[in-house]
């Protein structure tokens, strides 16, 4: 699976470009030299070697200058200094200049349109599904599930994944970002499950009211304060709507807290993923709303609470 889609993402012609392994071992140090003085992980280096250039990683640990075998390239070093120049002046995110991005099971592709889905996100396919196994009297792997905020697609297909009966949903408002979702779904193979909708939130679900098993979000939750001070990499390049949560970060939460009972079945489960700092806070806003019981809050690998999960009543 993972080397179709990597060739599905990178289709290319035959290797072109030869080079002496002295000249990329050369190009390789001074790479990485480069990031040390930048504030970038040395690791990238490597990454962009092996996504845009081709290089296997057998290569890449045995580079040692010696003038072995010469090595062949899928764009010319000069092609790749200029994508590694990029990273280093514009501070642009490494997935955007190779256009993809590994997340649970799946590469993805990702562009400037949509947020680069972070290793803490693939946690929220984990909660929902035992979230599912653990609640009472009904079985909601089933029926529909939805992805509010898709992006490119990410918590649709994961929960595509390991729903095998549902019917799932992703909703965007931007249709560039729909584009990269649809050919992610493609993809991995899950097109046909996945059903995108372009529109705000619930707006263009209106059928489903009363019919949603599950719905799973990573809604826009940084204070719109806090976004300059962001990495460059961040505010910078990655799209606002999808950072921007208004003056506390909690704006879109609030509607999802207050919108999702009206499409929830009974025993429904609500999951979001939020900012440190953010739990108590939405865990209130739950237990106030009055239509959810079994309100949760889960934390991530680095133990920072993270995701609030409620069972609409």
């Amino acid at each position: 699976m993972h080397q179709q889609q990597v060739k599905q993402l990178h289709k290319v012609g035959r290797v072109s470009h030869q080079i002496a392994e002295e000249e990329l071992y050369l190009w390789r140090c001074e790479a990485i030299a480069s990031a040390k003085a930048a504030g970038v992980l040395p690791a990238e280096v490597d990454w962009l070697l092996h996504a845009a250039a081709g290089v296997d990683t057998l290569s890449l640990r045995l580079l040692s200058g010696q003038g072995r075998s010469p090595i062949q390239l899928k764009q010319s070093l000069s092609a790749i200094n200029k994508l590694w120049g990029r990273r280093l002046v514009e501070r642009l995110p490494l997935q955007y200049l190779v256009g993809y991005t590994h997340w649970r099971h799946f590469t993805l592709k990702v562009t400037p349109a949509v947020l680069i889905p972070r290793p803490e996100t693939e946690c929220l396919i984990d909660l929902v599904l035992q979230a599912v196994k653990e609640s009472s009297g009904q079985d909601l792997s089933s029926g529909n599930w939805v992805d509010l905020g898709t992006g490119s697609g990410a918590i649709a297909l994961g929960l595509a994944e390991i729903f095998t009966y549902a019917r799932v949903y992703g909703v965007d408002s931007r249709g560039d970002a729909l584009e990269i979702a649809r050919e992610n779904a493609i993809i991995a193979s899950l097109a046909e499950r996945i059903a995108f909708y372009q529109g705000s939130w619930w707006e263009p679900l209106e059928f489903l009211q009363g019919k949603v098993s599950g719905m799973v979000s990573n809604p826009p939750y940084i204070p719109t304060a806090t976004i300059p001070t962001l990495q460059i990499e961040v505010a910078k390049h990655e799209p606002l709507l999808a950072l921007d949560g208004g003056k506390d970060g909690l704006e879109h939460i609030r509607y999802l807290i207050q919108t999702a009972p009206d499409y929830l079945v009974s025993g429904g489960i609500w999951l979001i993923e939020m900012m440190a700092g953010q739990a108590e806070k939405v865990a209130l806003l739950l237990e106030e709303q009055g239509s959810y019981r079994q309100i949760q809050i889960f934390s991530d690998l680095a133990g920072i609470a993270r995701f609030a999960l409620a069972y609409r009543c």
